[in-house]
């Protein structure tokens, strides 16, 4: 193991993240009702250029209004990209109000570690205006190629930062991909088209100490796509998936829900490797297969994720 270590971000259970238009502050209070680990406020590509000013109002009502941290929910808002003039206001108007029920911002479209410096600063100076206790986190979108290219230094550019997401459609349009549906697969490509993409973008969470999310799924009525998309990014380390309809979420929490007989094993695992170091040994067998200390610390991962999601329920 090298000498240099990256302490892993505040654990949050991400495993279903529903969006929410800011446009529509009816579905508020149903998404704090919902079993969504995450819900993040949309004020970007979900609201119409005409109404950005009146859902930036409607997220701050809602975030005042309503109890979501006894929900043991994360709340977020997705603020615009800094390229645009929504952003400064989206960022002071939100925080400065309502940053104390605030717990993250999600910042789109980030192509350098300065993007994610400049919400630093930001929001480091409204929390000592404001005397907002905690600290506020920010995830990013890797969602264009400049993004892409730039991970790994973007993933070390705040200590506030927590997470990257995987924005699919966004990525494609930059790219210049052909592409069948948001997050779908082109039947031209042998194979999952994202994967590059994800790897990188995973490869850089876990060497910085990130949560790695993928982004949305576009066909909400077809749920077993969705489903598989979900297992192929959990097979490489991804830790949930946004859900842009509520049927997604029941099908994120399971499939980001390590099952029973996984838990089990990895618990009987970390058992067997534990009465092997009691007789000197550096590996063990169990059920025919050698483990060994990588087995406990894939173990040890399992083990961790089913109590988290244990101690929410």
């Amino acid at each position: 193991m090298s000498h240099t270590r990256y302490d892993p971000a505040r654990p949050r259970l991400q495993r279903s993240e529903l969006a929410v238009p800011g446009s529509n502050p009816g579905m508020f209070a149903k998404a704090l009702e919902s079993e969504a680990d995450y819900v993040f406020l949309d004020l970007e590509d979900a609201v119409a250029p005409a109404d950005k000013e009146q859902a930036r109002i409607n997220v701050i009502a809602g975030l005042l209004e309503h109890d979501w941290k006894a929900t043991g929910k994360t709340i977020c808002v997705r603020v615009n990209g800094i390229d645009t003039h929504y952003y400064y206001r989206d960022m002071v108007d939100v925080v400065e109000q309502a940053g104390h029920k605030l717990d993250v911002v999600l910042v789109p479209k980030v192509g350098v570690a300065s993007d994610v410096y400049l919400t630093d600063a930001l929001l480091t100076q409204i929390e000592t205006a404001r005397g907002i206790a905690h600290r506020i986190a920010i995830d990013v979108l890797i969602e264009t190629a400049l993004g892409m290219a730039n991970v790994e230094t973007i993933a070390q550019s705040s200590r506030r930062l927590e997470a990257m997401h995987f924005g699919v459609a966004d990525y494609a349009a930059s790219l210049r991909a052909r592409t069948v549906s948001i997050g779908g697969l082109n039947p031209d490509y042998p194979g999952d088209q994202w994967h590059a993409g994800l790897c990188r973008m995973i490869v850089a969470c876990r060497a910085y100490g990130l949560r790695p999310i993928d982004g949305p799924f576009g066909d909400f009525k077809d749920p077993d796509a969705f489903i598989a998309a979900a297992k192929r990014g959990a097979a490489l380390g991804i830790e949930g998936k946004w859900a842009i309809h509520p049927t997604q979420i029941a099908l994120a929490n399971q499939v980001f829900t390590p099952p029973a007989a996984e838990v089990d094993r990895a618990k009987r695992i970390l058992v067997a490797l534990e009465q092997a170091a009691r007789e000197g040994k550096g590996a063990a067998q169990l059920d025919g297969r050698m483990i060994d200390a990588a087995s406990a610390r894939m173990a040890e991962n399992v083990v961790r994720m089913a109590a988290a999601i244990g101690s929410k329920v």
